[in-house]
């Protein structure tokens, strides 16, 4: 207990917020949306990147410079900027999941784009050669964490790098996993109506071809 103690204590302000992050948006969320993915419906494809890119816009404005310290000192902000956050990470794991029902390939696809940009946030964050924020501390914080520093931020974008794809991963093969389930099980891909009225009149030219010549 003290270990753990003594790690949340000389934890920084940036490093301690991409954990609540993390635990929000790829634990908490998709825990979230799993529970009541059985009232889901299945959902129109086009559903997923909007969620997708209105998650990746709210992770990406969270982490400006500009609203970091503007909202550093300020719990209440803090709080309904995790708000948004949650309510845009349910969303996005309601969809893939709601899509991956009928589509699979659509929900791979989007958890491969907004881990890829993630994953790119997390990279700058990393590679900066300066501390980016210099933020005196959190408002909204378990702890005592002290002023941000380059070693701080360096910690930040190296848990969301390595913890971040984790939860797509998982994701991702268990939506592989079940597309493979149904090409076993002879179900392949869903057609649409006008897909299905193609194939229909094709089939109708061919039967009429058919007994045209063997007349």
């Amino acid at each position: 207990m003290g270990v753990v103690t003594v790690a949340l204590v000389e934890i920084g302000p940036l490093s301690l917020q991409m954990l609540q992050h993390l635990a929000l948006m790829n634990l908490l969320a998709p825990l979230a949306a799993l529970l009541f993915a059985g009232r889901f419906r299945p959902g129109a494809p086009h559903m997923i990147w909007k969620a997708g890119l209105l998650q990746i816009l709210l992770l990406w404005a969270w982490h400006a410079p500009a609203v970091q310290q503007a909202t550093a000192g300020s719990a209440i902000f803090q709080l309904a900027l995790l708000i948004l956050l949650a309510v845009s990470a349910v969303a996005f794991w309601r969809a893939v999941i709601a899509v991956g029902a009928s589509s699979g390939w659509r929900s791979l696809a989007a958890l491969m784009l907004t881990g890829k940009f993630a994953c790119l946030l997390g990279v700058l964050l990393i590679s900066a050669p300066r501390d980016l924020y210099g933020l005196p501390g959190l408002a909204l914080a378990l702890c005592t964490t002290g002023p941000s520093t380059l070693a701080d931020q360096q910690l930040a974008g190296l848990l969301m790098i390595t913890a971040c794809p984790l939860s797509y991963l998982v994701a991702g093969v268990i939506l592989a996993a079940q597309m493979l389930a149904r090409l076993d099980l002879g179900q392949g891909p869903e057609m649409s109506a006008s897909e299905m009225s193609a194939l229909e009149v094709d089939s109708l030219e061919v039967d009429a071809d058919v007994a045209a010549r063997s007349r």
